[in-house]
């Protein structure tokens, strides 16, 4: 059995560049394991160039190479397992189709605050909240045609942590007769969660940092006034309810692929940018 984790940097796609200098800081914070080898998708560090919007993503050519390049690297290594370390959303493209291709009877569990369904008629042109939607083929053609597997169904969607939506997105779910749930108040039960595994002989879980509570966990987008992104409010969960909502998928089911998107350590990456500018630190 063979686990990679593949380090996806991808910065454009979330239209931030500290989502790169996250991924990198977060491939450090993961357990060591010399069983699991480090594969890196190649994404050019950031260069403080604005890119252009074409065909309503922003940045859509590096966009696409990423996604290719992460193809071509997962094809290449063969893996059984996945570990995806973003980077932004736009990362579990590749894996997740790789993975559904590879066994078939898969379901995702998609822990966020927000649903990932846009569509470049949205108006918002960063293409991390677009990649759901694309796993089940109803996203840009751009994106979605880069698949090779067959696409995700919408009742092989679990949300956990799913906030307000836009009426577009709830229009998106509603139209596909995707089950979810607005989680403003109460999340879904781990009763809801064991019921929705055991449909499936495997599960990939794709986990987006901003579903936690950005009054106590400070690397989400969130917790950056100055950031308003699509206009989307943050997540309402803590790090104890989100440790408990990982063992309980563990323990009902066989975790093929797990990514680990948008962390964004702003003040990491303010000291990292401060230090860049101390000329003995680079010369």
């Amino acid at each position: 059995m063979k686990t990679i984790r593949l380090l996806y940097p991808d910065y454009v796609s979330g239209g931030l560049e500290a989502y790169y200098f996250g991924a990198q800081l977060m491939a450090h914070i993961l357990p060591e394991n010399e069983r699991q080898p480090l594969v890196k998708v190649g994404i050019l560090p950031p260069s403080g160039e604005e890119k252009a919007v074409t065909g309503g993503i922003y940045g859509r050519d590096e966009v696409i190479g990423g996604i290719r390049d992460a193809m071509r690297k997962i094809e290449a290594e063969n893996p059984d397992k996945i570990i995806t370390i973003g980077g932004n959303c736009m990362v579990s493209q590749a894996p997740f189709d790789y993975l559904h291709g590879k066994y078939g009877d898969v379901g995702i569990i998609w822990i966020d605050a927000h649903p990932d369904v846009s569509t470049t008629e949205s108006g918002y042109p960063n293409a991390h909240a677009m990649v759901l939607g694309s796993l089940l083929g109803y996203g840009d053609a751009a994106l979605s045609g880069l698949m090779r597997y067959p696409k995700f169904r919408p009742d092989e969607v679990l949300y956990v942590g799913l906030q307000g939506l836009h009426d577009y997105q709830k229009k998106f779910l509603d139209d596909l007769n995707v089950d979810y749930k607005i989680q403003t108040k109460e999340f879904v039960t781990d009763q809801e969660i064991r019921a929705f595994a055991k449909k499936f002989r495997h599960i990939l879980v794709h986990f987006d940092v901003d579903v936690l509570d950005e009054k106590f966990f400070h690397s989400t987008y969130f917790a950056n006034p100055e950031l308003v992104g699509d206009g989307s409010g943050g997540g309402k969960m803590t790090t104890g309810k989100l440790s408990e909502v990982f063992r309980t998928i563990q323990d009902c089911s066989d975790i093929v692929g797990l990514t680990i998107a948008e962390y964004l350590p702003f003040d990491e990456y303010r000291l990292h940018k401060m230090f860049s500018e101390i000329r003995i630190n680079t010369d």
